[in-house]
């Protein structure tokens, strides 16, 4: 069942599950040129931030 109030995954890249994937994929993210940096950032942030509020609704 779809959620409406839930905003879709942000595409791309999995979900983070656990603090080494967190850390590899931070890695690659600062290895890119800057823009490309603030993108990816922004990403993970949306992801981590969905992660949370999905946490705060019991959904996890």
């Amino acid at each position: 069942m779809n959620d409406p109030q839930q905003s879709p995954e942000p595409t791309g890249a999995a979900p983070v599950s656990d603090e080494a994937e967190l850390l590899d994929r931070v890695e690659l993210i600062e290895a890119q040129p800057l823009a490309q940096r603030a993108a990816g950032f922004e990403q993970l942030h949306d992801e981590l931030l969905a992660e949370l509020q999905r946490g705060d609704r019991g959904g996890a």
